[in-house]
């Protein structure tokens, strides 16, 4: 699974990607809009695992 700085980077290439769509005015075309709101699930489904994993580790952790 991927860690936090790869989350930020998988961000701001969809950010990126947006940018460039919108550029080339391609927004409305719908498979843009699938690859859009996919990548956007992906990465809030990465943040959630990864931070419910650190979570985890942290209460393991011995006193």
């Amino acid at each position: 699974m991927i860690k936090d700085h790869t989350s930020l980077l998988a961000s701001a290439g969809l950010v990126l990607f947006f940018f460039i769509a919108g550029l080339l005015d391609i927004l409305d075309n719908p498979v843009i809009k699938i690859l859009m709101i996919a990548g956007f699930v992906v990465i809030v489904i990465n943040i959630i695992l990864t931070k419910s994993r650190d979570d985890d580790e942290q209460k393991n952790l011995p006193d």
